[in-house]
């Protein structure tokens, strides 16, 4: 067996330094990976987390158009012959009961007959609908409440309802 010249070939030789070299040499390497690995981690959250900041002031910007759209806009008119109309237009001066549909202006003759405020099922009695049916009842309800919103009842907090002054 020969000798060699220098330490390190006895190393690179030798099954037992070299072993531990190639350990030492690979177990670098892994941590080397890590580091690049937490790295690139590190980058796509921020990447995401720009995007995320990004979506959020989008969603911002779109939540305050919405509000300033739906502040602005009137109710959604109805189609009639290809036209725009609006159904139950708001109570506004030069706009006259005689512009709503013929049932709404029945409703508003009966709560304006009655003696003080009625209830949804008396408004039903005066204009003959059948109150013994919920199915019936509550369509007029919501005709009811449709005239508080444009402003041509008024509801009171026991739900009654009753002209506007």
């Amino acid at each position: 067996m020969s000798v060699p010249a220098h330490r390190d070939q006895a190393a690179f030789h030798d099954p037992v330094h070299a072993g531990s070299r190639a350990t030492a040499t690979v177990t670098a390497r892994r941590a080397e990976l890590d580091e690049m690995e937490e790295a690139k981690q590190l980058a796509e959250v921020r990447a995401e987390r720009d995007e995320l900041a990004v979506a959020d002031r989008v969603l911002e910007r779109m939540a305050g158009q919405i509000a300033e759209e739906r502040a602005s806009a009137g109710p959604v008119p109805g189609q009639v012959a290809g036209r725009a109309v609006l159904l139950i237009p708001h109570r506004e001066p030069g706009v006259e009961e005689h512009s709503l549909p013929w049932d709404y202006q029945r409703i508003i003759a009966a709560v304006r007959q009655a003696a003080g405020p009625v209830m949804a099922r008396e408004v039903c009695e005066a204009v003959g609908v059948d109150v013994g049916v919920r199915a019936k009842l509550e369509p007029l309800r919501s005709k009811l409440v449709r005239l508080v919103d444009r402003g041509w009842l008024r509801e009171l907090p026991d739900g009654r309802f009753t002209t506007r002054l």
